[in-house]
Protein backbone atom coordinates (compact mmCIF):
# COMPACT_ATOMS: atom_id res chain seq x y z
CA UNK A 1 0.00 0.00 0.00
CA UNK A 2 1.62 3.40 -0.77
CA UNK A 3 1.32 5.92 1.59
CA UNK A 4 0.87 9.61 0.21
CA UNK A 5 3.72 11.91 2.00
CA UNK A 6 3.09 14.67 4.11
CA UNK A 7 3.14 17.61 2.01
CA UNK A 8 1.37 21.25 2.17
CA UNK A 9 0.88 23.67 -0.83
CA UNK A 10 1.01 27.36 0.11
CA UNK A 11 1.28 30.37 -1.85
CA UNK A 12 4.47 30.99 -3.11
CA UNK A 13 5.52 27.47 -1.59
CA UNK A 14 6.10 24.04 -3.44
CA UNK A 15 4.49 21.08 -2.68
CA UNK A 16 7.37 19.76 0.22
CA UNK A 17 8.56 16.14 1.02
CA UNK A 18 10.35 16.37 4.92
CA UNK A 19 13.54 13.88 4.66
CA UNK A 20 15.85 13.04 7.69
CA UNK A 21 19.14 13.77 6.09
CA UNK A 22 21.07 12.39 8.64
CA UNK A 23 21.38 11.61 12.49
CA UNK A 24 23.19 10.27 15.34
CA UNK A 25 23.10 9.73 18.88
CA UNK A 26 25.42 9.51 21.72
CA UNK A 27 25.98 6.36 23.48
CA UNK A 28 23.26 6.74 26.34
CA UNK A 29 25.00 6.42 29.87
CA UNK A 30 23.67 5.38 33.12
CA UNK A 31 22.97 7.71 35.97
CA UNK A 32 26.14 8.84 37.23
CA UNK A 33 27.88 6.45 35.04
CA UNK A 34 30.01 7.77 31.61
CA UNK A 35 28.75 11.11 31.68
CA UNK A 36 28.92 11.84 35.37
CA UNK A 37 30.66 15.25 34.38
CA UNK A 38 29.18 16.26 31.53
CA UNK A 39 26.44 18.44 31.32
CA UNK A 40 23.33 18.53 28.82
CA UNK A 41 25.06 21.33 26.77
CA UNK A 42 28.18 19.04 26.44
CA UNK A 43 26.02 15.80 25.00
CA UNK A 44 24.70 17.88 23.17
CA UNK A 45 27.31 19.66 21.33
CA UNK A 46 28.79 16.41 21.26
CA UNK A 47 25.74 15.02 18.77
CA UNK A 48 26.04 18.02 16.79
CA UNK A 49 29.68 18.20 15.90
CA UNK A 50 29.86 14.82 15.06
CA UNK A 51 26.92 14.90 12.81
CA UNK A 52 27.84 18.15 11.31
CA UNK A 53 31.35 16.52 10.85
CA UNK A 54 29.78 13.32 9.06
CA UNK A 55 27.05 14.77 6.53
CA UNK A 56 28.11 17.17 3.74
CA UNK A 57 25.65 19.78 4.88
CA UNK A 58 27.16 23.07 5.74
CA UNK A 59 25.90 24.80 9.33
CA UNK A 60 25.86 28.31 6.48
CA UNK A 61 22.42 25.78 5.19
CA UNK A 62 20.41 25.74 8.76
CA UNK A 63 17.80 27.94 9.19
CA UNK A 64 16.72 26.91 12.82
CA UNK A 65 17.90 24.72 15.61
CA UNK A 66 14.81 23.42 17.73
CA UNK A 67 16.30 20.66 20.35
CA UNK A 68 13.84 19.04 23.42
CA UNK A 69 14.63 19.33 26.86
CA UNK A 70 12.89 18.02 30.35
CA UNK A 71 15.31 18.80 33.19
CA UNK A 72 16.42 22.28 31.40
CA UNK A 73 19.59 23.65 33.88
CA UNK A 74 19.05 27.19 34.99
CA UNK A 75 23.07 27.90 33.91
CA UNK A 76 21.74 27.57 30.52
CA UNK A 77 18.32 29.46 29.44
CA UNK A 78 16.92 28.46 26.91
CA UNK A 79 19.58 25.46 25.86
CA UNK A 80 18.96 24.88 22.49
CA UNK A 81 20.57 28.36 22.01
CA UNK A 82 23.65 27.89 24.38
CA UNK A 83 23.95 24.28 22.73
CA UNK A 84 23.81 25.51 19.24
CA UNK A 85 26.06 28.43 19.31
CA UNK A 86 28.54 26.03 21.58
CA UNK A 87 28.48 23.83 18.85
CA UNK A 88 29.32 26.09 16.47
CA UNK A 89 26.40 26.83 14.61
CA UNK A 90 25.94 30.67 13.04
CA UNK A 91 24.61 33.62 15.42
CA UNK A 92 22.08 34.25 12.98
CA UNK A 93 20.76 30.80 12.83
CA UNK A 94 17.51 30.80 15.70
CA UNK A 95 17.27 27.64 18.20
CA UNK A 96 14.19 27.47 20.89
CA UNK A 97 14.10 24.59 23.38
CA UNK A 98 10.79 22.45 23.76
CA UNK A 99 9.08 20.14 26.06
CA UNK A 100 6.39 17.60 26.51
CA UNK A 101 8.11 15.50 29.35
CA UNK A 102 9.40 12.29 27.22
CA UNK A 103 8.04 13.73 23.85
CA UNK A 104 10.48 16.30 23.73
CA UNK A 105 12.99 14.84 21.22
CA UNK A 106 10.16 13.96 18.81
CA UNK A 107 8.18 17.31 19.08
CA UNK A 108 11.56 18.90 18.22
CA UNK A 109 11.44 16.81 15.11
CA UNK A 110 8.00 17.08 14.09
CA UNK A 111 8.11 21.26 14.90
CA UNK A 112 11.07 21.22 12.66
CA UNK A 113 9.14 19.12 9.97
CA UNK A 114 5.81 21.59 10.37
CA UNK A 115 8.48 24.54 9.89
CA UNK A 116 9.57 23.24 6.64
CA UNK A 117 6.36 22.57 5.33
CA UNK A 118 4.94 25.56 6.27
CA UNK A 119 7.76 26.98 3.63
CA UNK A 120 9.78 29.01 7.18
CA UNK A 121 12.75 26.72 6.67
CA UNK A 122 14.47 24.49 4.50
CA UNK A 123 16.64 23.00 6.59
CA UNK A 124 16.75 22.50 9.70
CA UNK A 125 18.63 20.88 13.07
CA UNK A 126 16.75 18.99 15.76
CA UNK A 127 17.31 16.17 18.57
CA UNK A 128 16.65 16.04 22.05
CA UNK A 129 18.89 15.67 25.25
CA UNK A 130 18.90 14.81 29.28
CA UNK A 131 21.10 15.05 31.53
CA UNK A 132 19.45 13.20 34.31
CA UNK A 133 22.35 12.85 36.56
CA UNK A 134 22.17 16.27 36.52
CA UNK A 135 18.98 16.58 37.69
CA UNK A 136 19.01 19.08 40.69
CA UNK A 137 18.53 18.98 44.67
CA UNK A 138 15.96 21.53 45.48
CA UNK A 139 15.45 23.49 48.96
CA UNK A 140 12.23 23.60 50.34
CA UNK A 141 10.05 26.97 50.60
CA UNK A 142 10.68 27.28 54.54
CA UNK A 143 14.38 27.32 53.92
CA UNK A 144 13.89 29.14 50.58
CA UNK A 145 12.40 31.93 52.91
CA UNK A 146 14.35 31.48 55.76
CA UNK A 147 17.24 31.99 54.20
CA UNK A 148 16.42 34.98 52.22
CA UNK A 149 15.73 36.54 55.84
CA UNK A 150 19.04 35.75 56.89
CA UNK A 151 20.65 37.37 53.86
CA UNK A 152 18.01 40.82 54.75
CA UNK A 153 18.40 40.86 58.37
CA UNK A 154 20.50 43.91 59.62
CA UNK A 155 22.41 44.08 63.30
CA UNK A 156 23.14 41.14 65.94
CA UNK A 157 19.48 40.61 67.13
CA UNK A 158 18.24 40.41 63.73
CA UNK A 159 20.28 38.08 62.55
CA UNK A 160 20.63 35.55 65.24
CA UNK A 161 16.34 35.25 64.91
CA UNK A 162 17.01 34.73 61.11
CA UNK A 163 19.57 32.39 61.61
CA UNK A 164 17.31 30.48 64.29
CA UNK A 165 14.67 30.43 61.59
CA UNK A 166 16.78 28.50 59.16
CA UNK A 167 18.23 26.03 61.72
CA UNK A 168 14.47 25.21 61.90
CA UNK A 169 13.50 24.83 58.49
CA UNK A 170 13.13 21.72 55.98
CA UNK A 171 16.95 21.06 55.37
CA UNK A 172 16.96 17.83 53.85
CA UNK A 173 16.52 18.78 49.96
CA UNK A 174 13.89 17.96 47.35
CA UNK A 175 14.86 15.88 44.78
CA UNK A 176 13.71 17.09 41.77
CA UNK A 177 14.04 14.20 39.75
CA UNK A 178 11.63 12.11 42.04
CA UNK A 179 8.99 14.99 41.62
CA UNK A 180 9.25 15.22 38.19
CA UNK A 181 8.79 11.80 37.68
CA UNK A 182 5.19 12.17 39.74
CA UNK A 183 2.59 13.42 37.75
CA UNK A 184 0.58 16.17 40.51
CA UNK A 185 -2.61 15.54 39.22
CA UNK A 186 -3.48 12.24 39.91
CA UNK A 187 -0.83 12.42 42.65
CA UNK A 188 1.24 9.02 41.15
CA UNK A 189 4.41 8.63 40.02
CA UNK A 190 5.44 7.11 36.59
CA UNK A 191 5.86 3.61 38.02
CA UNK A 192 2.53 3.70 39.71
CA UNK A 193 0.80 4.38 36.57
CA UNK A 194 3.05 1.18 35.41
CA UNK A 195 1.09 -0.52 38.48
CA UNK A 196 -2.25 0.42 37.09
CA UNK A 197 -2.16 -1.05 33.90
CA UNK A 198 -0.77 -4.45 34.93
CA UNK A 199 -3.18 -4.35 36.93
CA UNK A 200 -6.05 -3.91 34.73
CA UNK A 201 -4.35 -6.02 31.87
CA UNK A 202 -3.79 -8.94 34.06
CA UNK A 203 0.10 -8.28 32.90
CA UNK A 204 2.15 -11.12 35.80
CA UNK A 205 5.34 -10.37 36.81
CA UNK A 206 7.18 -13.36 34.64
CA UNK A 207 5.72 -11.76 31.68
CA UNK A 208 7.23 -8.06 32.62
CA UNK A 209 10.78 -9.84 34.04
CA UNK A 210 10.39 -11.99 30.60
CA UNK A 211 9.72 -8.81 27.94
CA UNK A 212 12.78 -7.37 30.12
CA UNK A 213 15.06 -9.77 29.37
CA UNK A 214 14.60 -9.88 25.70
CA UNK A 215 15.15 -6.33 25.76
CA UNK A 216 18.83 -7.05 26.92
CA UNK A 217 19.35 -9.60 25.11
CA UNK A 218 17.81 -7.79 21.67
CA UNK A 219 20.17 -5.19 22.63
CA UNK A 220 22.99 -7.02 23.33
CA UNK A 221 22.61 -8.89 20.01
CA UNK A 222 22.68 -5.53 17.85
CA UNK A 223 25.81 -4.50 19.57
CA UNK A 224 27.73 -7.41 18.83
CA UNK A 225 26.61 -7.50 15.07
CA UNK A 226 27.61 -4.07 14.93
CA UNK A 227 24.07 -2.66 14.52
CA UNK A 228 24.72 0.58 16.22
CA UNK A 229 27.68 1.29 14.89
CA UNK A 230 27.24 3.89 12.64
CA UNK A 231 24.38 5.60 15.00
CA UNK A 232 26.16 6.20 17.79
CA UNK A 233 29.32 8.04 18.05
CA UNK A 234 32.49 7.37 20.19
CA UNK A 235 32.57 9.80 23.24
CA UNK A 236 35.51 10.50 25.41
CA UNK A 237 33.77 11.87 28.47
CA UNK A 238 35.99 13.74 31.01
CA UNK A 239 37.78 13.10 33.31
CA UNK A 240 39.67 10.25 32.42
CA UNK A 241 38.90 10.18 28.22
CA UNK A 242 38.27 6.61 27.66
CA UNK A 243 36.21 5.67 24.74
CA UNK A 244 33.09 5.06 25.25
CA UNK A 245 30.96 3.47 22.48
CA UNK A 246 27.91 1.15 23.46
CA UNK A 247 25.38 1.93 25.82
CA UNK A 248 26.25 1.27 29.47
CA UNK A 249 22.69 -0.19 30.84
CA UNK A 250 22.66 -3.34 28.47
CA UNK A 251 23.49 -6.54 30.78
CA UNK A 252 24.46 -9.25 28.55
CA UNK A 253 24.67 -11.61 31.25
CA UNK A 254 20.81 -10.77 32.44
CA UNK A 255 18.58 -13.74 33.58
CA UNK A 256 14.99 -14.31 34.96
CA UNK A 257 17.02 -15.69 37.84
CA UNK A 258 18.02 -12.35 38.37
CA UNK A 259 15.21 -10.11 37.91
CA UNK A 260 13.03 -12.48 40.26
CA UNK A 261 15.04 -11.24 42.67
CA UNK A 262 14.11 -7.70 42.74
CA UNK A 263 11.72 -6.12 44.96
CA UNK A 264 9.09 -4.27 43.96
CA UNK A 265 9.96 -0.74 43.05
CA UNK A 266 7.02 1.16 43.31
CA UNK A 267 4.13 -0.82 45.25
CA UNK A 268 5.60 -2.62 48.14
CA UNK A 269 5.30 -5.38 48.97
CA UNK A 270 2.90 -6.87 46.64
CA UNK A 271 3.45 -5.07 43.00
CA UNK A 272 4.99 -6.52 39.94
CA UNK A 273 6.94 -3.36 38.71
CA UNK A 274 10.55 -3.32 39.51
CA UNK A 275 13.73 -1.91 38.45
CA UNK A 276 14.71 -4.95 36.02
CA UNK A 277 11.86 -4.33 34.09
CA UNK A 278 11.83 -0.69 34.57
CA UNK A 279 13.26 1.93 31.77
CA UNK A 280 16.63 2.93 32.80
CA UNK A 281 17.63 6.60 34.09
CA UNK A 282 20.50 7.60 31.52
CA UNK A 283 22.36 10.81 30.20
CA UNK A 284 22.45 11.20 26.31
CA UNK A 285 21.21 12.76 23.07
CA UNK A 286 19.93 12.48 19.80
CA UNK A 287 20.23 14.61 16.70
CA UNK A 288 19.03 14.21 13.01
CA UNK A 289 18.80 17.35 9.68
CA UNK A 290 15.45 17.30 7.96
CA UNK A 291 15.18 19.75 4.77
CA UNK A 292 12.63 18.70 2.25
CA UNK A 293 13.39 16.27 -0.69
CA UNK A 294 13.78 19.31 -3.61
CA UNK A 295 16.52 20.68 -0.96
CA UNK A 296 17.99 17.39 -0.47
CA UNK A 297 18.38 16.72 -3.51
CA UNK A 298 19.43 19.50 -5.27
CA UNK A 299 22.19 19.56 -3.19
CA UNK A 300 23.21 16.17 -3.67
CA UNK A 301 22.57 15.71 0.23
CA UNK A 302 21.81 11.90 1.06
CA UNK A 303 18.16 11.05 2.63
CA UNK A 304 17.81 8.64 5.40
CA UNK A 305 14.12 8.34 5.14
CA UNK A 306 10.91 10.30 5.54
CA UNK A 307 8.92 11.86 7.82
CA UNK A 308 5.12 11.28 6.21
CA UNK A 309 2.99 12.57 9.53
CA UNK A 310 2.38 12.86 13.68
CA UNK A 311 -0.27 12.62 15.99
CA UNK A 312 -0.46 14.05 20.01
CA UNK A 313 -2.96 13.34 21.71
CA UNK A 314 -4.32 13.41 25.40
CA UNK A 315 -5.43 10.40 27.36
CA UNK A 316 -6.01 9.85 31.35
CA UNK A 317 -2.70 10.44 33.29
CA UNK A 318 -3.03 7.66 35.59
CA UNK A 319 -2.59 5.42 32.30
CA UNK A 320 -0.13 7.25 30.59
CA UNK A 321 1.20 4.52 29.40
CA UNK A 322 -1.81 3.91 27.13
CA UNK A 323 -0.97 7.08 25.29
CA UNK A 324 0.95 5.00 22.50
CA UNK A 325 -2.57 3.05 21.64
CA UNK A 326 -4.39 6.94 21.19
CA UNK A 327 -1.97 8.76 19.38
CA UNK A 328 -1.43 5.27 16.87
CA UNK A 329 -4.79 5.09 16.68
CA UNK A 330 -5.53 8.36 15.39
CA UNK A 331 -2.94 8.57 13.39
CA UNK A 332 -2.92 5.23 11.37
CA UNK A 333 -7.27 5.72 10.97
CA UNK A 334 -6.37 9.21 9.26
CA UNK A 335 -4.25 7.80 7.16
CA UNK A 336 -6.35 5.00 5.82
CA UNK A 337 -3.57 2.39 7.18
CA UNK A 338 -3.30 -0.85 9.16
CA UNK A 339 -0.73 -1.57 11.88
CA UNK A 340 -0.12 -4.88 9.95
CA UNK A 341 1.37 -2.75 7.07
CA UNK A 342 3.96 -1.88 9.64
CA UNK A 343 7.44 -2.53 8.53
CA UNK A 344 9.09 -2.01 11.88
CA UNK A 345 7.15 -0.55 15.00
CA UNK A 346 8.98 1.45 18.20
CA UNK A 347 7.23 1.72 21.16
CA UNK A 348 9.56 3.32 24.04
CA UNK A 349 9.59 0.94 26.93
CA UNK A 350 8.80 3.27 29.80
CA UNK A 351 7.77 -0.23 31.57
CA UNK A 352 7.70 -3.48 30.90
CA UNK A 353 4.25 -3.44 31.71
CA UNK A 354 3.04 -0.31 29.67
CA UNK A 355 4.50 -2.05 26.44
CA UNK A 356 2.48 -5.45 27.17
CA UNK A 357 -0.59 -3.23 27.94
CA UNK A 358 -0.19 -1.35 24.73
CA UNK A 359 -0.28 -4.91 22.73
CA UNK A 360 -2.93 -5.78 24.84
CA UNK A 361 -5.49 -2.76 24.18
CA UNK A 362 -4.31 -2.67 20.52
CA UNK A 363 -5.66 -5.97 20.38
CA UNK A 364 -8.81 -5.61 22.75
CA UNK A 365 -12.18 -5.26 20.71
CA UNK A 366 -13.92 -3.58 24.10
CA UNK A 367 -10.68 -1.46 24.66
CA UNK A 368 -11.78 -0.18 20.71
CA UNK A 369 -15.27 0.32 21.29
CA UNK A 370 -14.68 1.95 24.89
CA UNK A 371 -12.03 4.12 24.23
CA UNK A 372 -11.30 4.87 20.57
CA UNK A 373 -14.72 5.10 19.22
CA UNK A 374 -13.69 1.86 16.58
CA UNK A 375 -15.84 -1.39 16.09
CA UNK A 376 -12.89 -3.32 15.61
CA UNK A 377 -10.11 -3.70 17.81
CA UNK A 378 -6.82 -1.67 15.81
CA UNK A 379 -4.26 -4.46 16.19
CA UNK A 380 -0.73 -4.85 17.29
CA UNK A 381 2.35 -5.13 16.02
CA UNK A 382 4.16 -8.12 14.74
CA UNK A 383 6.52 -9.05 17.70
CA UNK A 384 8.95 -9.90 15.26
CA UNK A 385 8.80 -6.27 14.07
CA UNK A 386 8.55 -4.61 17.10
CA UNK A 387 11.48 -3.13 19.18
CA UNK A 388 13.94 -5.78 17.05
CA UNK A 389 16.92 -3.84 18.68
CA UNK A 390 16.23 -3.93 22.34
CA UNK A 391 14.39 -0.25 23.86
CA UNK A 392 14.79 1.68 27.06
CA UNK A 393 14.56 -1.39 29.51
CA UNK A 394 17.94 -2.18 28.17
CA UNK A 395 19.68 1.00 26.75
CA UNK A 396 17.65 3.24 29.01
CA UNK A 397 15.77 6.43 28.82
CA UNK A 398 17.01 10.11 28.76
CA UNK A 399 13.44 11.45 28.72
CA UNK A 400 14.22 14.90 26.55
CA UNK A 401 16.24 12.51 24.50
CA UNK A 402 13.96 9.65 23.49
CA UNK A 403 11.92 10.80 20.95
CA UNK A 404 14.33 11.82 18.94
CA UNK A 405 16.38 8.08 19.42
CA UNK A 406 12.97 6.71 18.10
CA UNK A 407 12.79 8.22 14.88
CA UNK A 408 16.42 7.78 13.88
CA UNK A 409 17.05 4.50 14.93
CA UNK A 410 13.57 3.52 13.17
CA UNK A 411 14.37 4.86 9.83
CA UNK A 412 18.03 2.91 10.27
CA UNK A 413 16.04 -0.44 10.38
CA UNK A 414 13.98 0.67 7.31
CA UNK A 415 17.23 1.34 5.65
CA UNK A 416 19.45 -1.28 6.69
CA UNK A 417 16.66 -4.62 7.78
CA UNK A 418 14.35 -3.84 5.67
CA UNK A 419 15.14 -2.20 2.50
CA UNK A 420 12.54 0.87 3.16
CA UNK A 421 9.08 0.38 3.81
CA UNK A 422 6.67 2.31 6.71
CA UNK A 423 7.94 2.32 10.25
CA UNK A 424 5.86 3.23 13.60
CA UNK A 425 7.64 5.31 16.50
CA UNK A 426 5.20 5.93 19.50
CA UNK A 427 5.67 6.59 22.96
CA UNK A 428 3.54 7.71 26.60
CA UNK A 429 4.01 11.14 27.41
CA UNK A 430 3.68 11.89 31.32
CA UNK A 431 0.97 14.10 32.46
CA UNK A 432 -1.69 11.64 29.72
CA UNK A 433 -0.38 11.94 26.33
CA UNK A 434 0.85 9.97 23.63
CA UNK A 435 2.96 10.69 20.48
CA UNK A 436 3.61 9.12 17.78
CA UNK A 437 5.16 10.15 14.06
CA UNK A 438 4.62 7.39 11.03
CA UNK A 439 7.92 7.56 8.65
CA UNK A 440 9.35 5.89 5.43
CA UNK A 441 12.53 4.26 4.36
CA UNK A 442 14.86 5.41 1.56
CA UNK A 443 15.97 2.13 -0.54
CA UNK A 444 19.40 2.01 -0.97
CA UNK A 445 22.27 1.58 1.49
CA UNK A 446 23.02 3.35 5.12
CA UNK A 447 24.04 6.33 3.82
CA UNK A 448 26.27 5.72 7.37
CA UNK A 449 27.38 9.25 6.44
CA UNK A 450 31.02 8.31 5.47
CA UNK A 451 32.44 7.37 8.36
CA UNK A 452 31.57 4.61 11.50
CA UNK A 453 32.26 7.08 14.03
CA UNK A 454 35.47 4.69 14.21
CA UNK A 455 37.33 5.08 11.43
CA UNK A 456 40.82 3.60 11.49
CA UNK A 457 40.89 0.07 10.34
CA UNK A 458 37.33 0.09 9.16
CA UNK A 459 37.72 0.39 5.57
CA UNK A 460 34.86 2.61 5.71
CA UNK A 461 36.27 6.17 4.51
CA UNK A 462 39.35 7.04 2.79
CA UNK A 463 41.73 9.28 3.55
CA UNK A 464 39.69 12.14 1.25
CA UNK A 465 36.89 12.10 2.74
CA UNK A 466 38.14 12.00 6.13
CA UNK A 467 39.53 15.14 5.09
CA UNK A 468 37.10 16.38 4.05
CA UNK A 469 35.13 16.00 7.01
CA UNK A 470 38.09 17.21 8.84
CA UNK A 471 38.23 19.96 7.22
CA UNK A 472 34.65 21.33 7.82
CA UNK A 473 35.10 20.20 11.89
CA UNK A 474 38.16 22.96 11.95
CA UNK A 475 35.86 25.12 10.07
CA UNK A 476 33.30 24.79 12.77
CA UNK A 477 36.48 25.72 15.32
CA UNK A 478 37.16 28.74 13.37
CA UNK A 479 40.65 27.56 12.62
CA UNK A 480 40.26 25.97 8.87
CA UNK A 481 44.02 24.99 7.57
CA UNK A 482 43.50 22.36 4.52
CA UNK A 483 47.42 21.96 5.73
CA UNK A 484 46.04 20.83 9.71
CA UNK A 485 42.86 18.91 8.19
CA UNK A 486 45.92 16.27 5.89
CA UNK A 487 47.45 15.81 9.06
CA UNK A 488 44.69 15.21 11.07
CA UNK A 489 43.29 12.96 8.16
CA UNK A 490 46.14 11.15 8.15
CA UNK A 491 46.37 10.62 11.65
CA UNK A 492 42.77 9.47 12.37
CA UNK A 493 42.84 7.02 9.14
CA UNK A 494 46.02 5.22 10.71
CA UNK A 495 44.56 5.59 14.46
CA UNK A 496 43.89 2.13 16.29
CA UNK A 497 40.40 2.14 16.71
CA UNK A 498 39.86 5.71 15.92
CA UNK A 499 37.29 7.97 16.93
CA UNK A 500 34.40 10.52 15.60
CA UNK A 501 35.51 12.93 14.54
CA UNK A 502 32.84 15.56 16.25
CA UNK A 503 34.41 13.57 19.75
CA UNK A 504 37.99 14.50 18.40
CA UNK A 505 36.79 18.45 19.25
CA UNK A 506 34.86 17.58 22.29
CA UNK A 507 38.30 16.03 23.55
CA UNK A 508 40.36 19.11 22.53
CA UNK A 509 42.27 17.44 19.88
CA UNK A 510 43.90 20.17 17.54
CA UNK A 511 46.42 20.41 15.19
CA UNK A 512 49.58 22.06 15.40
CA UNK A 513 52.49 22.73 13.73
CA UNK A 514 50.86 19.99 11.24
CA UNK A 515 51.04 17.47 14.39
CA UNK A 516 47.91 16.44 16.20
CA UNK A 517 47.68 17.40 19.61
Amino acid sequence: MAVKRSSVSRQGTATREIVVVGGVRTPMGKFGGYFAQLTAVDLAVMAIRELMARTPVSTDALDAVIIGNVIQPAEAPNIARVIALTAGVPRRVPAHTVHRNCASGMQAVTDAAEKILAGRAEVVLAGGVESMTHAPLLFHDDFRVALGALQRARGMGAKAEALMHLTRAHWKPRVSLLEGLTDPTVNLGMGQTAEVLAREFAITRHEQDAFALASHQRADAAWNEGWFDEEVIHAFPEPSYVPVHRDEGIRAAQTMEALARLKPAFEKPLGTVTAGNSSQITDGAAMLLLAHRQKAEAEGWPILGYLHDWEYVGCDPARMGLGPVHASHRLLSRRGMAMEKMDRVEINEAFAAQVLACVKAMESKSFAERYLGASAPMGAPDPGRLNVHGGAVATGHPVGMTGARLVLTLLRQLRRDTGGGLGLATLCIGGGQGGAVLVGGAVGEDPGLGVKGAVGGNGYAKKGQVQDMVQRLLKLDGSPSPDAADALACAICHAHGGMGLGALATRGLRVRGGRLV
